[in-house]
């Protein structure tokens, strides 16, 4: 059977985006089929595959997000917003959207570059978690889940941080189990801004940007004093992603994410 799937990038993540409305890939080995499908240089090659599956209520679609290793993932910032384009595009809503994520209700505004992503609030904050890594590292970190689990360390040298050998070994903490954590580096700018890179799990590896990480960056940051909404995260890809937020006490609600939500290209491919 042939699969029409759309590759999408947003701020540097990329997706391979399928309406799955019909029914047209089963749910039985998913985990394979799309793991063979991120693969670079031997597959499309994606940071993950997005689905648009019917609503189960209230929304106009229900966002389905699987990782490059095939696993199902609670949500994904930048894939939420590149998913609002496409339903979008393909009539299955409007400018404003409303959808299901395993992370709660996502509502989004597609403009003509950018998307604005409204996000449900974060929970689980921990401050200065702290972490032995033999040879690699001994301090603390920051835990906050904005719908996927982030630990965030603040580094002086961004160019030279041990970010696959260190995020490999922080996504896989115990502190942080059963169900790990991506790891993100993040470096303060004078403007208020942040400089990132992402360790992603699922991905098991540096990606050139993600959403949740730089809402879960701008929000530790703001709780030790640096940056105000809207927070201006600029990612290894070379895009800049807007985190806006209010925030009282440690709570912080109204979270949205702004960025770059684009089409690449458009392709076929055969599902066995």
């Amino acid at each position: 059977m042939k699969i029409h799937f759309r590759k999408m990038a947003g701020a540097g993540n990329d997706f391979i985006v399928i309406d799955n409305r019909d029914g047209i890939i089963p749910e039985p080995d998913r985990r394979h089929v799309f793991e063979a499908w991120c693969r670079r240089r031997v597959g499309i090659g994606a940071d993950g595959v997005l689905l648009v599956e019917p609503a189960r209520g209230g929304c106009h679609f229900r966002m389905r997000y699987y990782n490059a290793d095939g696993g199902e993932a609670e949500s994904c910032g930048n894939g939420a917003r590149c998913i609002a384009r496409f339903a979008h595009l393909i009539g299955a809503a409007p400018e404003q959207v409303r959808f299901e994520t395993a992370a709660g209700i996502y509502q989004a505004f597609v403009g003509a570059d950018d998307v604005l992503l409204s996000m449900s609030d974060p929970h689980g904050l921990r401050r200065a978690v702290r972490l032995e890594i033999p040879d690699l590292f001994s301090g603390s970190v920051d835990f906050i889940n904005t719908g996927v689990p982030h630990a965030v360390l603040r580094v002086e040298d961004l160019e030279a941080a041990a970010v696959v050998a260190l995020g490999r070994a922080i996504r896989r903490h115990e502190a942080f189990a059963p169900a790990g954590a991506n790891a993100n580096f993040i470096r303060p700018r004078a403007d208020g801004g942040l400089d990132i890179r992402t360790y992603e799990r699922g991905v098991e590896d540096e990606t050139l940007a993600c959403g949740t990480g730089s809402v879960a960056a701008a929000l530790i940051a703001n709780l030790g004093g640096h940056g105000q909404s809207p927070v201006a995260v600029h990612t290894r890809g070379g895009s800049i992603l807007r985190i806006h937020f209010e925030r009282e006490g440690e709570h912080f609600h109204q979270i949205k994410l702004e960025g770059e939500a684009r089409v690449v290209y458009e392709g076929v491919v055969e599902l066995a």
